[in-house]
């Protein structure tokens, strides 16, 4: 879910070392400035003074515009968000430079931790160059126009969206349906290698600048650890998960063999990525109907049961909110009710994509919800609010904190939240009339694996496609081949068709143009399993871990809230280990969470032949 946090936007301060003077008798005459000093600590503690007071206006004036657009999507308003936008993105970039001139100052530890914030403030760092600056604008632009406007045209008169072949996919079971909406949705990304190649360039030599050796090694700059250290450790974390992931793997293959036959699903080879009802085969929920295991119905509807309860739009709200001042968290401000969006109107459009807003960075909460009286959108609405609790506690710091300990941890807490809405939870707030028993467990341990375990792999690799395309261990001449490869060794998928390096697969999926981080995802489904299981310790929970819901716990909440006022303050690890006991993460608490289903998969794998 998208979430409205701290933003770095800044204006810079420019130096000149020359002048020239032009003199009474009109003889142009030059003249050299005194010399400047060379920069001081105290320099560059004035310098994130005045950047702070800069960049909180700054942020006012953005998420102020962001927010009328989001809810009043017309030309002007679309005009002015760009606008506004537009002026913050030039001011990071000056001034993520002008941070990077104290670069090999000796200096206290919150200060160089404050200038390391707004240098990795950046994406992708423009170089200062003002040609090549704005050619990676445009290219940047180009990408995202590319992807954003991208459709699937068999015909003149027929065309498809990427959200209508989308939903054709999660429903259709038709194997040649399927690999026709797969492979139109692929040739919208083949245009963009060009320019992709050219960007990499561009936004490395930025990263230089900034005092990087490339961008990837930028991106994981931000994780309080040595660059190449951090990505050895996600390789350690997905070994914890891989036996887990091959064990649903096999069961799935399985499954879709008995559907399209082993001929079009061999039992030894990577699974074909059309199959797996998703456009990137990045989570497997919309087959579960394919894998659902016999009996598993766990016989209520939470749909159904909010409807009988009377629940509306705001009581779900009121009633996820509750969730919070049950672990002794203080009640949402009244603003919150009267400024969010909970409901699509009728008389104008808007963006429902699920949201979570801070918009002064002290206690204007919102969320932006076009809200379905659904069971799945009570869950989220909880996961929502958890980035809204997340954003109150640490409203009190410097702005260059105001974020969570590291991107993962803002969609981790929601998640885990998230995690806590169990049967034993519906039946506490009443909506529940009696919890199945554990023999209904494994059907929704299922679902939930097919979404949660399936993605992990993904989340992993989409940034080591990117970090070795950065570094230049992949080229462009074999982008697509490396991909391709990472997807068959981390996730046993493969392209159902032959690829070749006229194609650009990477950029079918959205990040990949938008230039957006994905491990912050993968982090997140490694992070909220291990939180869930920390709180339901610290809440006395003697039942199995996925059964545990945190509601009503104030241990489990004071403990959460000394995390969550930490912000970005400390490193992350300090941040995890003030509610885990270890700064290393454990993605042990998946397996534990999903044991009863690791025991189901064994048996029905058996006789299977795993691993491809």
């Amino acid at each position: 879910m998208k979430t409205k946090t701290f933003k770095l936007s800044l204006t810079a301060l420019m130096v000149s070392t020359s002048l020239t003077l032009v003199g009474c008798n009109n003889e142009q005459t030059t003249q050299t400035a005194p010399v400047v000093a060379a920069a001081t600590a105290e320099d560059a503690k004035q310098f994130l003074v005045a950047s702070e007071k800069e960049l909180k206006a700054l942020y006012l004036e953005s998420s102020r515009a962001e927010w009328v657009y989001a809810n009043f999507i017309t030309h002007d308003t679309s005009e002015l968000s760009a606008a506004v936008n537009e002026k913050m993105t030039a001011a990071v970039v000056r001034l993520a430079n002008e941070a990077a001139k104290f670069n090999d100052l000796k200096l206290d530890t919150d200060t160089r931790r404050k200038l390391d914030k707004l240098k990795q403030a950046l994406t992708l760092a423009a170089p200062q160059d003002e040609a090549k600056n704005a050619e990676l604008s445009k290219l940047m632009a180009e990408l995202g126009g590319l992807y954003g406007k991208g459709k699937y045209c068999k015909t003149e008169d027929e065309c498809l969206s990427l959200g209508d072949m989308t939903a054709k996919m999660a429903s259709s079971r038709d194997y040649d349906e399927l690999l026709d909406l797969w492979q139109g949705w692929r040739q919208v990304s083949k245009p963009m290698r060009p320019l992709y190649e050219q960007q990499v360039i561009l936004a490395n030599e930025g990263a230089k600048e900034l005092g990087y050796a490339d961008t990837g090694a930028m991106w994981r700059s931000k994780y309080d650890m040595p660059a190449d250290d951090f990505a050895k450790e996600l390789d350690r974390i997905w070994g914890q998960v891989k036996p887990l992931y091959n064990s649903l793997h096999c069961h799935v293959r399985a499954k879709l063999g008995e559907k399209y036959g082993t001929d079009k699903v061999p039992q030894d080879q990577p699974i074909p990525a059309h199959l797996l009802g998703n456009m990137w085969a990045q989570t497997w929920g919309n087959v579960y109907d394919l894998v659902a295991p016999e009996n598993a119905d766990p016989g209520y509807d939470v749909t159904e049961l909010l409807a009988k309860h009377n629940y509306d739009e705001l009581t779900m709200v009121k009633g996820a909110e509750k969730f919070f001042t049950s672990m002794g968290f203080d009640p949402l401000p009244d603003t919150f009710y009267e400024r969010s969006l909970l409901t699509k109107p009728q008389d104008r459009d808007v963006q429902c994509h699920a949201s979570a807003w801070n918009l002064d960075s002290k206690d204007d909460l919102r969320i932006k919800m076009c809200i379905q009286r659904t069971g799945e959108e009570f869950s989220v609405i909880h996961h929502e609010l958890g980035h809204n609790f997340y954003q109150r506690a640490y409203n009190k710091l410097p702005l260059y904190y105001q974020e969570s300990a590291n991107d993962g941890f803002h969609e981790a807490i929601g998640d885990t939240i998230a995690l806590s809405v169990t049967p034993g939870y519906l039946k506490e707030i009443g909506l529940l009339d009696q919890v199945p028993d554990e023999s209904k467990d494994i059907g929704l341990l299922m679902k939930m694996a097919m979404d949660k375990v399936a993605f992990i792999p993904f989340g992993l690799l989409v940034d080591q496609w990117r970090w070795q395309v950065f570094s230049g261990q992949v080229t462009p001449e074999n982008y697509n081949q490396a991909w391709w490869d990472l997807r068959e060794k981390y996730q046993g998928v493969k392209a159902p068709i032959a690829r070749s390096e006229a194609d650009f697969d990477p950029g079918a999926k959205y990040h990949v143009p938008g230039n957006t981080p994905y491990t912050r995802y993968f982090l997140a489904h490694i992070l909220q399993f291990e939180f869930h299981r920390s709180l339901c310790e610290i809440a006395g929970n003697k039942e199995a871990i996925h059964r545990c819901s945190v509601y009503n716990s104030k241990e489990a909440g004071e403990r959460l809230n000394a995390m969550l006022e930490m912000g970005s303050s400390r490193p992350w690890q300090e941040a995890l280990a003030s509610v885990t006991g270890k700064p290393e993460m454990d993605a042990t608490a998946i397996l534990d969470y999903f044991a009863p289903l690791q025991t189901y998969l064994d048996e029905q794998n058996k006789d299977r032949q795993c691993g491809w």
